[in-house]
């Protein structure tokens, strides 16, 4: 597909995007705007209705209070007619009397101990009423009985007189009656005369606001249903999904006040009359009702004088649907035409914009063929010019680079062939691997050290690591895997024959441009003739030691050896004991024994028991050791120990040994007393503990510290030059490190680190694993 052809589809999309969004809002827009329209319709029309329904509560208040002037006369003149003994009166009575004063029906009610009764009346059904359940009725009949007048304020009072207006029947509660209450205070009943609705027909016209609500749907259709709520009892647990209710059925307490309730949902509507009434706002949303999509609205009524209610409008969505259905066929159409127009449009537009752009890829592939001899003519100041120039600048630095990249790719070419000659001219043996073992490359010098032709071992791995040093080589693998290198490893591998030959081995990793690890380059060298000439020198040195240690013993021993010989030889001659030559002659001997207990650690150290122990308290020990003599020499020990555990796998005794030692020499470098710090910490990055001792002392002369843990070097009196080097020992043989530092007339400074017994551990469960795990050095076969 040409960049014509998508250039053109792109636009035609583009536009029919813009057009079914533009269709889309427009659809929402309108929708919207009906939708407004229809509710503000409804509020209108609720109002209507609420101006009506105020205008019918004039009306009925007005037949209400005539119709109660009508029952206190009918009242005044049964009382003529009526014995003040109820006992005296029949029913049949009361039919002629309610006939004779133009009344419906006359009852007679009767106060009992706990309740006031219907017990005479030209209604049989009225016969036996209880009123004790009549809330404020009730209220106004014993206030009839006990004052003659009533106080409460719902209803209409005149003298010895009060009704409460139009009422269902609770005798017959498809009835609406009004009932009047008389009671003058010389008989022991009240006179009820009331008229029902037979009687009152137009009263019923005149306070139901129905006729309103049917010229209202008559002039618009679209209306399907107008209800009066009652936001006080609507939407109880008892009412029906009709609207009516068993428990609230009087005329101020049911749940619709006028209206029909055939189209609601008594959850839904529930929640939008409570919303209404809340927040004094109109309610509006579309439902299904009755198979149909309406469109809801609650509308709150708040009327002085009278209890707030909501009227609810429902309306068809139909005709909402049908507007907006009509207006997106219109807009579907235009955007159709002006789809069709684009489209030719965008085509022609293409290919004006895509002529230079095919002139441009045609010179383009011919610099893909390997051509900058040639440039763009396009004399044109948009983009596309732009473009045109950028790829003329591009196509003579492709020439200059290409030329550059051929000179480039010669002199690499040379460098290669001449550091392949280097390495192939150079003594030491090469060779390549990658991180499997398998050999890459070796150099001739590797082919003379070990036997091997470059074309046997190439891709292949090597068996020139003797069994007994496999655990060593996979150790030092992992560590080249990691990024480290090893230098100058001296070691023992085998050449093609199966014999042995040292070598030291430098292995290093080889990494690629990313810096990720590739291959290993190690550089073997043989060192036969220099371990032999190594091992001479050793034995030689060893011999001049040995002869050192033996002269030293020989001068140190001399000594004592004479003071005793001198005073046997002159107990011998007076025949006598001398109990102060005694004593000098068992100090000799104890120096003797001394020196030889010494030389004895040095040269054969005990058995000894490691074990882990906090150095905190071993340092505690030999303070506490050492404190009286140091009181004596003005001597004071100032110890600053960590908080944190210091723990380490030693010998005890060995290490109280080296304390002793350092401490002593401390304070016999004070002779006019000081003090002696001793810091301890506790690295925890390099799992170490490291203690320093550090005196005020005379120091030492920096010309004998090179000689310092040489046998019998020493510079006191009654020194024997050994406790330095044994004490060396023993730190050694806790794989620790000892330092001293000194300065002239300010003091001297012995730094001794341990290892932490978590490290040891660390590597003695190393080694147990690399032990477990040791997999086998063979050939990888092609």
């Amino acid at each position: 597909m040409s960049i014509k052809t998508k250039l053109s589809i792109i636009m035609s999309c583009s536009v029919f995007v813009i057009l079914v969004l533009n269709i889309a809002l427009n659809y929402y827009t309108t929708e919207e705007n009906l939708r407004q329209d229809s509710e503000m319709k409804m509020v209108l029309t609720a109002k209507q209705i609420a101006i009506a329904v105020e205008q019918n509560q004039y009306s009925s208040n007005y037949v209400t209070r005539q119709i109660g002037n009508n029952l206190w006369l009918a009242s005044i003149i049964a009382a003529e007619e009526l014995d003040p003994d109820i006992n005296n009166i029949t029913n049949e009575e009361l039919v002629r009397l309610s006939q004779k004063v133009g009344v419906s029906h006359i009852s007679l009610l009767e106060q009992t101990p706990d309740d006031i009764v219907v017990t005479r009346s030209s209604d049989p059904r009225e016969i036996g009423l209880s009123t004790k359940s009549m809330s404020y009725w009730y209220e106004a009949f014993k206030q009839l009985f006990d004052k003659h007048q009533v106080t409460i304020p719902q209803g209409q009072t005149k003298d010895h007189f009060w009704s409460d207006g139009f009422e269902y029947s609770t005798s017959s509660p498809s009835d609406v009656d009004i009932w009047g209450y008389y009671h003058d205070g010389k008989r022991n009943y009240i006179i009820n005369p009331f008229y029902n609705n037979a009687e009152v027909d137009d009263y019923v016209k005149i306070s139901s606001p129905n006729e309103i609500l049917n010229k209202i749907r008559e002039v618009n259709p679209s209306i399907l249903e107008i209800t009066g709520i009652n936001p006080l009892t609507f939407g109880s647990p008892t009412m029906n999904v009709d609207g009516r209710d068993e428990k609230f059925n009087k005329l101020n307490n049911k749940p619709i006040r006028f209206g029909t309730y055939q189209y609601g949902t008594a959850e839904e509507d529930h929640r939008a009359v409570v919303k209404a009434v809340r927040t004094g706002q109109n309610v509006t949303f579309v439902s299904q009702a009755r198979g149909q999509k309406v469109l809801k609205s609650f509308i709150p009524i708040f009327a002085p004088n009278q209890s707030s209610y909501v009227i609810s409008i429902v309306t068809d969505y139909r005709q909402i649907s049908s507007m907006i259905s009509e207006q997106l066929v219109s807009h579907a159409s235009i955007s159709l035409v002006l789809l069709e127009i684009v489209i030719f449009g965008s085509y022609l537009l293409a290919g004006y914009i895509t002529r230079p752009i095919q002139s441009i890829l045609d010179k383009v592939n011919d610099v893909a063929d390997g051509h900058f001899d040639f440039r763009l003519k396009i004399r044109r100041r948009d983009e596309l010019g732009q473009l045109a120039n950028r790829i003329n600048a591009m196509i003579r630095n492709l020439g200059h680079y290409t030329n550059r990249l051929k000179q480039m790719y010669e002199e690499n070419r040379a460098v290669k062939e001449h550091l392949e000659s280097v390495i192939n001219q150079t003594a030491d043996a090469i060779h390549i691997t990658d991180l499997e073992g398998n050999v890459l490359r070796v150099n001739r010098a590797f082919e003379q050290l070990y036997g091997w032709k470059s074309r046997e071992v190439e891709g292949r791995k090597l068996r020139i690591i003797p069994p007994d040093a496999e655990e060593e080589m996979l150790e030092q693998h992992a560590q080249l895997v990691e990024g480290l290198s090893i230098t100058s490893n001296e070691t023992v591998w085998m050449k093609k024959d199966g014999s042995r030959v040292e070598v030291s081995v430098s292995t290093a990793p080889v990494r690629d441009e990313e810096g990720e690890i590739t291959a290993l380059i190690s550089v073997s060298r043989d060192i036969t003739n220099r371990n032999r000439m190594e091992e001479l020198l050793r034995r030689s040195e060893k011999l001049t030691t040995v002869g050192q240690l033996a002269a030293g013993v020989a001068h140190e021993i001399r000594n004592p050896l004479t003071t005793l010989r001198g005073f046997l030889q002159l107990q011998q001659q007076t025949n006598k004991l001398n109990h102060r030559h005694l004593d000098l002659m068992l100090s000799e001997l104890d120096r003797i024994n001394l020196i030889v207990g010494e030389f004895l650690i040095l040269a054969k150290p005990q058995a000894v028991h490691f074990q882990d122990r906090d150095i905190r308290f071993i340092l505690g020990d030999v303070i506490s050791l050492l404190d009286s003599q140091a009181h004596l020499h003005g001597v004071e020990f100032i110890l600053n120990a960590s908080s944190e555990s210091a723990m380490v796998h030693c010998e005890e005794n060995q290490l109280k040994q080296v304390f002793i030692n350092v401490l002593k020499n401390g304070m016999e470098a004070m002779p006019e007393g000081g003090a002696i710090r001793i810091k301890l910490k506790y690295m925890e990055e390099q799992q170490r503990v490291r203690i320093e001792i550090k005196d005020e002392g005379i120091g030492i002369p920096e010309e004998i510290m090179p000689k310092l843990g040489e046998p019998f070097f020493t510079n006191k009196e009654t020194g024997t030059g050994l406790g330095l080097m044994v004490s060396q020992r023993i730190i050694q043989s806790h794989k620790g490190m000892m330092d001293i530092k000194s300065v002239m007339n300010k003091g001297t400074t012995v730094i001794i680190e341990l290892p932490s017994s978590g490290l040891q551990q660390q590597e003695e469960k190393h080694q147990e694993e690399d032990e477990e795990e040791q997999p086998p050095l063979a050939d990888k076969e092609n």
